[in-house]
């Protein structure tokens, strides 16, 4: 599917503008902005709209993009997201996925586990580096991917029947203002899934305070994983409806999923029956935080928020 055929669910960040292709670029209705294409299609919205954070995050992921997804790829980081994976499944429900968003999608984790409910779908990001490998990843001309700020999405309003964030909210500070863009790009009756950091339980923050300030491969400045505290007023203020909150990941989590900050976690990949050994530990997180006062407790929360009709 061309461009053209996406423009309907795309606008002009700045102006709020419909979009036109005009002479190889994207220009606004009135002609006042226009926007780059890449040699590989994928629009450029975020040379010109991006805030000082996302700039901080796109040169992060455009240095780091090849080390992150090597660590994607290893058995027993494979194995624990399939546990995520699953629960996140179970926030989503079994319907039809209509057209949908992703928004900071990296290589589009989502698109990849969803996509055969999605009818087409946007996939945004800062890091061009990121966008093609999701291109590459998947083929699909129902999938459109766009560079952009998340705070100011280059998305038209009430057209998507469901959002979905996996691992992005984090990086972005302006959480007020990102959680409104969701809710006006969400039609009615739409709804918000993500998958995200969690640091309520406090020996999680404060390892991570210590983690986040001595890894490269992170900035404590700019990624701040969630708190419940902070997190469902802003929803709530914006209009959503809360469906779901629950925490996800112990132990295990530590061991399993973090080998672009603790190096020896790269080794595991040669201990024998190390995806049989991932899956028993997963069953021993998911039993750790449903003990009385352990759940929140999770290092990740995959939480649902609808959009009313």
């Amino acid at each position: 599917m061309s461009l053209s055929n996406f423009l309907s669910l795309l606008r002009c960040p700045q102006s709020g503008e419909p979009l036109q292709l005009k002479e190889g670029k994207i220009v606004n209705l009135s002609g006042q902005y226009c926007y780059g294409i890449s040699a590989s299609d994928i629009p450029l919205f975020g040379e010109q709209v991006c805030s000082p954070d996302a700039r901080i995050q796109q040169q992060h992921y455009e240095a780091v993009a090849k080390a992150y997804l090597q660590n994607l790829s290893y058995p027993h980081t494979q194995e624990y997201m399939n546990y995520l994976d699953l629960a996140l499944l179970s926030a989503t429900g079994d319907t039809h996925l209509g057209t949908v968003a992703e928004i900071c999608c990296g290589r589009g984790e989502a698109f990849i586990l969803l996509k055969e409910r999605i009818e087409r779908g946007v996939g945004v990001d800062i890091s061009l580096s990121m966008l093609e490998n999701a291109q590459i990843t998947l083929p699909n001309e129902n999938l459109l991917f766009v560079q952009g700020d998340a705070t100011q999405l280059p998305l038209q309003s009430e057209a998507f029947d469901s959002v979905f964030m996996l691992g992005g909210i984090h990086h972005v500070r302006d959480r007020q203002k990102l959680f409104s863009e969701i809710f006006r790009i969400l039609k009615p009756g739409g709804y918000f899934v993500f998958r995200e950091p969690l640091s309520d339980f406090i020996l999680w923050r404060w390892l991570r305070a210590i983690i986040y300030r001595l890894s490269p491969a992170l900035d404590h400045e700019t990624e701040r994983p969630l708190l419940y505290s902070e997190t469902v007023p802003l929803l709530l203020d914006v209009g959503f409806c809360l469906s779901q909150w629950r925490s996800y990941g112990f132990l295990g989590f530590c061991l399993f999923m973090n080998s672009d900050v603790l190096v020896f976690n790269r080794l595991l990949r040669f201990v024998p029956g190390i995806r049989s050994l991932t899956r028993l530990v997963t069953q021993f997180d998911d039993w750790a935080v449903r003990l009385p006062g352990f759940q929140n407790a999770g290092l990740q929360v995959i939480s649902r928020a609808s959009k009313n009709a």
